[in-house]
């Protein structure tokens, strides 16, 4: 696969797990500074991660959320938070990845994934 192969399959992956609406606002955004580091984002963690065969798109959001709450990297994790039922995932696994979080991650970095969730889901619902 060459570059623009992989270009083109990331970013039919990131718009089917992050959605349209998001991709469009990130692209709209893209400059001489960042346009290559947006592309650079398709291209290998889109292009090359996401679309290999060894897990599924369900076991990979449930895999980067936990480690956004290890990083504590709250941006990134709302994005995926809402992004993960475009995979296929529930609340109610996402709950069970928050509480493993707890164990191995910390309580406090739990918590505030907890809190972020709720605010998530509100947003979600409120959007309808």
């Amino acid at each position: 696969m060459d570059e623009k192969d992989r270009y083109e399959n990331g970013m039919t992956v990131r718009r089917a797990v992050l959605g349209d609406a998001h991709v469009d606002r990130t692209l709209a955004k893209r400059n001489d500074f960042n346009t290559e580091f947006q592309e650079f984002i398709t291209r290998y963690a889109w292009g090359d991660i996401w679309t290999r065969p060894g897990l599924p798109r369900h076991s990979r959001s449930l895999i980067t959320i936990a480690m956004l709450i290890a990083l504590n990297r709250e941006d990134e994790l709302r994005m995926h938070l809402k992004a993960a039922f475009n995979n296929g995932v529930t609340r109610d696994e996402l709950k069970e990845v928050l509480m493993q979080s707890g164990i191995y991650c910390g309580l406090p970095a739990a918590n505030a994934a907890f809190h972020l969730a709720e605010a998530v889901f509100a947003e979600m619902e409120a959007q309808g």
